[in-house]
């Protein structure tokens, strides 16, 4: 699975995750009523749901970092999402990971039980990803931070293996250009076709 040793992680990648949850604020300011129901490139979930489960990424993340198990929080809040409701639940992830002994508390992770450096990672992935997926839903996607991209890929890519097994949460890399913005190469690398506004 994810490879979860914090020894191999020389830096916190706490502010990385955290640019990242600001950057998804960006992005989720561009939206607007009339966008809630586009596709997103998570097929399951067009932007209102995709909306919601970021909220719910910020809360699942604080709580995670309490103690708490990820499946005590919803994956899609069932409140109506609003950015003000993503802003809460930002001060509250920053509130939870502000203690540096975290990075080598052991965490329940959706991945499994391990360090909060490689949860953080995890979650800057998490974050950068679906900004883009976002981004790339408004066709807004001037408003990506590419290089905040590139360095979450190269995060990402000490994260988790090439190939991956069928019970992995993502898929085996697919082609992308080599000169494809960062955010696209990030998705190919999480095993995401290049997704196609409707």
């Amino acid at each position: 699975m994810f490879s979860c040793e914090p020894r191999s992680m020389t830096t916190d990648p706490r502010p990385t995750m955290f640019s990242a949850a600001e950057l998804m604020g960006t992005v989720l300011e561009a939206v607007t009523d009339a966008d809630l129901h586009r596709p997103t490139p998570c097929e399951d979930w067009d932007v209102e749901q995709l909306f919601g489960h970021v909220v719910g990424g910020t809360r699942r993340v604080a709580h995670v970092a309490r103690g708490g198990a990820p499946g005590d929080i919803p994956s899609v809040i069932e409140e109506t999402p609003t950015l003000e409701l993503f802003r809460a639940g930002l001060a509250g992830m920053r509130e939870a990971w502000a203690d540096d002994e975290i990075l080598e508390r052991l965490l329940q992770h959706p991945a499994g039980v391990m360090p909060g450096k490689a949860a953080a990672a995890i979650y800057a992935q998490e974050f950068t990803a679906h900004a883009g997926d976002l981004a790339e839903a408004l066709g807004r996607t001037d408003l990506l931070d590419e290089e905040l991209a590139e360095t979450v890929l190269g995060m990402s890519r000490g994260l988790m293996p090439p190939q991956r097994p069928a019970e992995f949460p993502f898929g085996n890399p697919v082609e992308v250009a080599d000169d494809a913005p960062a955010h696209q190469r990030l998705a190919a690398w999480l095993g995401r076709a290049p997704f196609v506004a409707a």
